[in-house]
């Protein structure tokens, strides 16, 4: 996938992405501060304007840079700050790079997600985003055509909300509801969900 490719799928998915803000929203009503609708619709958007000024040869490296950029200026969350550098992150991994690959999805996903356990002092089966994007990381190092990498990590990705359901939260504002967490959705893990959901719904060309 080439540069411009790469920036008008993240803008096609994102679009598709806002559309599950009211039911993010309401997820993190029973488990957070009711913001992460907001959080994702505006930082979509802000990506979105953003990619859309850049030339179509822009790097993958500099793609996600501005990704990061325009999401964490546009949200003053904690959520923002987190998929901020976990982009910033994986884009160091994309230096060099023109092309984007199973591969290079697999290294950068597994960037984010290292990032993530660091900054949000979290680790798997804390029932946080990490468990999906860990999940989703597992998933495409394992796939070699796009496609099967796009439907792994879709399932990997929805795997992981079901399994961390019946967890106890252990970060942020949803452990502080204790043993009441357990039963209800991570609204961060659905939100990854979504977007790899919308990842390959843009994907898909219609005649």
């Amino acid at each position: 996938m080439e540069s411009k490719e790469l920036k008008d799928r993240i803008c096609r998915s994102l679009t598709i992405l806002i559309e599950s803000s009211d039911e993010l929203r309401d997820l993190d009503q029973a488990l957070g501060d009711g913001d992460l609708g907001i959080t994702i619709t505006a930082g979509s958007r802000a990506v979105i304007a953003a990619l859309e000024e850049l030339p179509d040869d822009t790097t993958p490296t500099e793609i996600a840079r501005t990704c990061a950029k325009a999401f964490a200026n546009a949200n003053p969350s904690t959520m923002a700050a987190l998929v901020a550098g976990a982009l910033l992150s994986g884009s160091r991994v994309w230096e060099g790079q023109r092309n984007i690959g199973v591969a290079e999805a697999a290294k950068f996903t597994k960037a984010a997600a290292d990032s993530i356990a660091q900054r949000g002092k979290t680790q798997v089966g804390d029932k946080t985003i990490l468990d999906g994007i860990a999940a989703a990381s597992d998933a495409l190092e394992s796939a070699t055509d796009p496609g099967e990498a796009t439907e792994a990590a879709k399932a990997a990705a929805a795997r992981a909300v079901r399994d961390t359901t019946s967890l106890q939260s252990r970060r942020g504002r949803a452990s502080w509801l204790q043993e009441r967490s357990i039963g209800l959705a991570d609204p961060g893990a659905t939100a990854f969900q979504r977007f790899v959901e919308a990842w390959a719904a843009a994907g898909v060309t219609k005649d």
